[in-house]
């Protein structure tokens, strides 16, 4: 097991934690299961441990830049929602029948569709809770595409909505690990934060009216 600590400290130390994270949380709108918010919290801790220990006038090991960690993970997380929403926008009959078969992907079109339709903030707030929910962003991402919004209505508020989960995210990290200390237990109640945001805006989208778009 310590061994498998030194590893994961080792990772987090070097460069490579940039790609990591971009990859993970450009992936993730695929699969939902990968632990993207996990490591920008546990990267984020990580830097936490290396401001503390520069105060206290210690060299500090090579730790993660909190803004280049901001940037790396927001980005990704655009990328991944343009790529979705490209595929979905060109996938034709064959996506429309897979969809067709999933009742949840069909539900998600019948509530989030006149959301995605209304302008402004309606669509706005919608775009950025489901960055935060359990494969929220994919979902939008996918009906956005399927719906054939245009680029102008959705990239902003993608934007948006990815550095705030970025911000959010590396904040949990940070300010856990300043406040107890680059630990597991920073680490864990930071996750558990995140987790508890994502739970609220997952029970948010699905206060969303159900609404038939007008042709």
């Amino acid at each position: 097991m310590v061994e498998g600590l030194g590893s994961i400290a080792s990772l987090v130390s070097s460069p490579w934690i940039y790609v990591l994270v971009a990859v993970s949380v450009l992936l993730d709108v695929f699969l939902p299961v990968l632990p993207s918010g996990v490591l920008v919290i546990t990267a984020a801790t990580a830097a936490a441990a290396g401001s503390g220990a520069a105060a206290a006038g210690r060299v500090p090991h090579d730790v993660p830049d909190i803004l280049v960690l901001t940037l790396c993970a927001a980005t990704a997380s655009v990328l991944g929602d343009l790529v979705v929403y490209r595929l979905a926008w060109r996938g034709g009959a064959r996506l429309d029948r897979a969809i067709a078969r999933s009742r949840r992907l069909t539900t998600a079109q019948e509530r989030l569709g006149g959301a995605l339709a209304r302008g402004g903030g309606a669509r706005g707030a919608l775009v950025v809770l489901a960055r935060f929910a359990p494969a929220g962003r994919s979902v939008v991402s996918l009906v956005a595409g399927t719906a054939h919004r245009r680029i102008r209505e959705f990239l902003p508020w993608s934007a948006l909505a990815g550095l705030a989960w970025a911000a959010y995210s590396v904040a949990l990290g940070y300010f856990g690990g300043q406040w107890l200390g680059a630990t597991w237990l920073a680490t864990a109640v930071s996750v558990a934060a995140l987790f508890g945001a994502g739970a609220a805006a997952a029970y948010l989208m699905r206060r969303q009216p159900q609404t038939t778009e007008a042709p």
